[in-house]
């Protein structure tokens, strides 16, 4: 089927329109018949990472180790709704080529395996392994159904598990769980960090509607140090998938940190999303003078979002889940659900005396793109301009404009569209998807118009990126 794209602006655009190519990477027992069938199914991701079958959902432990990127997942194997959780498991050379790796972790006695994080235990703190083999390490939480059925506010504990072969196979603590739970109902999601300037494990952890910061020596003891948002931030939903990462400020010698909540239901456009916030860690508590509530994405479907341990070149890579639990259990595909978001560097600017947290996807997705169109429009006020393409939905759209005004509209044979809007007289952007094809799966997927304040827009020439 044949896709037009409108665009509408009040003066020149350069557009570039590029094909792209597939690179989530087989696995080494999957036929090439099998991979085409793979990538034929309806509304399969060709360059978002998605399960091969089957319900996914928040992004675990995700880490580098031995020249390998691990993306372990939340992960129900019988069917494609929430269910019994694992750890599903990936591993890429590169955050583009993904190849699909056994389950990692199933539940046991303690519960069912929900979300947590992995870190590289480079100086064999934990004994698990050697100085010359060092072990990977899993954080997570465990989920005790029994527990909560019988009533019980204390059925989410931490466990750990370690691995000797860089991820292939896990063997669980026996120790285990490694922080127990004294009553708080929602007690989860352990993210786990180095802190170099303490000599410590440093645990963030979600309780219900704060965080709580705890310290190690070993991975196993935890002592826990403070807590932090009681009243600060928004608090529409249950606070999950923390993170506490420090960053160096663009253009300076300052380094701030950066705290990372999921927040759902909550978000600025409904359901799920991600609020940060930018202080100072001293490695016993965290603090901020921000009273905003700032958001990582004002889009719907980037919900869980944490960032990669050891990076070699010191980025802060970042991969969300895709989707958002208003309607995540019921999108219209068939064997799989959910995909993840590209994965994204994250910076941090100040702009008016104001930390500002940006993402932008790696540079190497540019390689996915192939086939470039070049295209100089001149246009009038209010001009609409068309231009057809085989495939829109493998294609990336850049142009650069110095007009405050533009509209771009997606549009096919059967009268589908998708409307982009920037307005600079509301100082918004928009996002329109209530006709772009199925939408009535859920109401609130289509239902309502998607925006973003865009208070200072930059003057002269900017790119638009889609």
């Amino acid at each position: 089927m044949k896709f037009k794209l409108h665009v509408i602006v009040l003066i020149t655009v350069l557009l570039v329109l590029g094909s792209c190519k597939n690179k989530q990477q087989k696995t080494s027992s999957t036929t090439d018949a099998a991979m085409k069938a793979y990538y034929d199914e309806t509304f399969r991701p060709q360059f978002h990472f998605s399960p091969e079958e089957k319900w996914m959902n928040d992004p675990n432990g995700m880490v580098f180790h031995q020249g390998v990127y691990h993306l372990f997942y939340q992960y129900y194997p019988d069917d494609i709704v929430w269910g019994p959780m694992h750890w599903g498991h990936a591993v890429s050379e590169d955050l583009i080529y993904w190849k699909h790796k056994p389950i990692a972790l199933y539940p046991d006695e303690h519960g069912l395996i929900f979300s947590g994080s992995a870190v590289v235990d480079k100086n064999n703190s934990s004994g698990f392994g050697t100085m010359e083999n060092p072990p990977l390490v899993a954080i997570y939480t465990y989920h005790l159904v029994e527990g909560e059925k019988a009533g019980r506010n204390d059925f989410q504990t931490q466990g750990i598990a370690y691995s000797l072969d860089n991820g292939d196979s896990w063997t669980k603590y026996n120790g285990n769980p490694v922080i127990g739970n004294e009553g708080i109902k929602d007690f989860r999601d352990p993210k786990v960090v180095w802190d170099e300037e303490s000599q410590k494990w440093i645990m963030t952890l979600v309780a219900g509607d704060h965080a709580k910061f705890y310290s190690s020596n070993d991975l196993k003891e935890w002592i826990l140090m403070s807590e932090f948002g009681k009243n600060l931030g928004a608090h529409g939903g249950v606070w999950e998938c923390p993170d506490l990462f420090k960053l160096k400020v663009e253009d300076s010698n300052e380094e701030k940190w950066v705290l990372l909540i999921s927040i759902n239901p909550g978000a600025p456009n409904g359901g799920s999303g991600t609020q940060y916030f930018i202080g100072d860690f001293d490695g016993r508590k965290f603090t901020t003078d921000q009273k905003a509530h700032l958001w990582l994405d004002w889009g719907t479907d980037n919900y869980a979002g944490v960032t990669y341990n050891n990076v070699p070149n010191g980025d802060r890579v970042f991969i969300g889940w895709m989707s958002n639990w208003l309607y995540a259990q019921n999108t219209p595909t068939e064997k799989w659900r959910s995909a993840m978001t590209l994965p994204r560097k994250l910076t941090l600017k100040k702009i008016a005396g104001s930390y500002r947290l940006f993402n932008f996807p790696l540079d190497g997705i540019n390689t996915i793109v192939s086939d470039n169109k070049g295209e100089t429009l001149v246009l009038a006020v209010e001009a609409h301009q068309r231009i057809t393409s085989e495939n829109l939905n493998q294609s990336e759209i850049r142009f650069t404009t110095s007009s405050k005004d533009f509209q771009l509209k997606f549009s096919n044979g059967v009268k589908d569209e998708l409307l982009l809007t920037m307005l600079s007289e509301d100082k918004t952007f928009f996002i329109d998807r209530s006709n772009s094809g199925i939408v009535d799966f859920q109401e609130d997927f289509g239902n309502e118009i998607q925006q973003m304040p865009v208070p200072d827009l930059p003057e002269g020439e900017y790119e638009v990126r889609v």
